[in-house]
């Protein structure tokens, strides 16, 4: 049975529990995995999990970056055509992206096969990680369809204002990964003991199931898209605009990756305990995003519609709205963070010094996402306006003008590594104060008025 809730008339804020609630909800099972996930890479040692840990902060999640710009591509055009009232102007778009998915999927799976090793020696890992980084790397991108293709699935679910769907995925996602983990990982029920190899598969078996369950809801026209064999068929000049959507927040998400690189380069000089650190750091840190990405998703969804419904008060009342709600929710999750960081380090690693570092990592964190909170919000609803490109050139100038060279020359100084954590600081507060002027100036309702 289809969903169709009403999200460009009624009760902003109902209109938004209604679609972000299911996805915090998938979230919240995400955060569970993820830490669940954490404490079998835990038990086999921090050069594995360093590894693991490195390849999907910088390989793994530059294919994750680039595919979420197509994603939130995909989801405004999805969104808007819904506003609009082009059913068939929706499906198509899904179905190329799709297509395009596809094109992706295998591309990347040949780069995988051809060239892993150096590929993982982009990462800036050390390289007594390689003997754990490079088999887990490989596995990863040769099967990497369930990824690439769920994340445009999951884009095209949620832009038409279902959020359902992506936490029925999760809730059958979660624990088939972790019980393929279980079994392959420690040799469990009689399986072989692979180790980091285990981890790899039960990540990739885990996506490639979501991604059967998300083509068998748009075949079978359980959603508010229905992809049907015509939808599929190429149609350059709607790929092309998959395209023009999507290369501007994808170039800002791999600036972001090309962001955590730099740093890693940089720190490669310094004591393995504040690499391990800030690796470990990072990866619990993905867990504030996992409860914010489903508010700001949900807002872009809702800017989205309402543009393409030609109600531009309406948006900006969205975005007004969101900023409160996100606030109201993350600051307190946050602060949670910052108080519990060293209890939250000591469940990865016993190492003190590692503790101590990371601890401080997260205060940093911590501060820095109360800022990204608002800031969030104000890119998805840009991104949901259509409205791409100057948001785009803020984080990139801010990533390669503030952030990189900043935590260069700081970590330099009697800082070290404390400079690099400032410099993260600083991007946030400029890309914030950028942004929200951007906002101001009413641009971006003007120019999604003529999409």
């Amino acid at each position: 049975m289809k969903a169709q809730p009403q999200l460009t008339t009624g009760s902003i804020a109902r209109n938004a529990l209604t679609l972000a609630a299911p996805l915090l909800a998938s979230n919240a099972g995400a955060v569970v995995f993820q830490i669940l996930d954490l404490s079998f890479l835990s038990r086999l040692g921090d050069e594995p999990m360093a590894a693991a840990i490195i390849v999907n902060q910088t390989i793994w999640q530059l294919l994750m970056m680039l595919m979420m710009g197509a994603s939130f591509g995909t989801q405004s055009l999805i969104a808007r055509a819904i506003g609009s009232g082009n059913q068939e102007r929706a499906n198509h778009t899904a179905g190329q992206a799709l297509l395009m998915a596809l094109c992706i999927a295998t591309m990347v799976a040949l780069a995988g096969t051809l060239a892993t090793p150096e590929l993982f020696a982009l990462s800036g890992a050390r390289s007594e990680f390689a003997e754990h980084g490079i088999p887990y790397l490989s596995i990863l991108l040769l099967f990497n369809i369930g990824l690439v293709g769920g994340m445009i699935a999951r884009g095209i679910l949620v832009g038409s204002g279902d959020g359902r769907t992506p936490l029925i995925v999760s809730m059958v996602q979660f624990p088939i990964t972790l019980f393929v983990e279980w079994l392959l990982i420690f040799g469990n029920a009689g399986f072989p003991k692979l180790g980091i190899r285990g981890v790899a598969i039960g990540l990739v078996t885990g996506q490639i199931i979501s991604l059967a369950i998300y083509a068998t809801v748009l075949a079978r026209g359980w959603s508010n898209v229905t992809i049907r064999p015509r939808h599929i068929r190429p149609q350059p000049q709607i790929i092309v605009e998959i395209v023009r959507q999507s290369w501007p927040p994808a170039l800002q998400m791999l600036g972001m990756v090309a962001s955590t690189f730099a740093i890693l380069r940089i720190m490669r000089d310094f004591a393995p305990a504040i690499q391990a650190a800030y690796s470990i750091g990072l990866r619990l840190g993905m867990i504030v995003p996992l409860i914010s990405f489903p508010l700001v998703n949900a807002c872009a969804t809702l800017v989205g519609q309402a543009v393409g419904a030609n109600k531009p008060e309406r948006a900006r009342a969205t975005v007004s709205m969101m900023i409160r709600l996100h606030i109201a929710v993350m600051w307190p999750a946050l602060l949670l963070l910052a108080v519990f960081r060293r209890e939250l380090m000591a469940t990865l690693t016993a190492d003190p010094e590692v503790i101590a570092i990371g601890a401080t990592y997260l205060l940093f964190f911590a501060a820095s996402f109360s800022l990204v909170a608002i800031y969030f919000v104000l890119l998805r609803s840009l991104q949901g306006a259509g409205d791409f490109i100057v948001p785009m050139a803020i984080s990139l100038s801010s990533t390669f003008f503030v952030t990189i060279p900043a935590a260069y020359l700081l970590s330099r100084t009697e800082l070290a590594h404390l400079g690099i954590w400032t410099a993260l600081l600083m991007h946030n507060i400029v890309t914030l104060v950028a942004t929200g002027y951007w906002m101001s100036k009413g641009n971006w309702l003007r120019r999604a008025s003529l999409v």
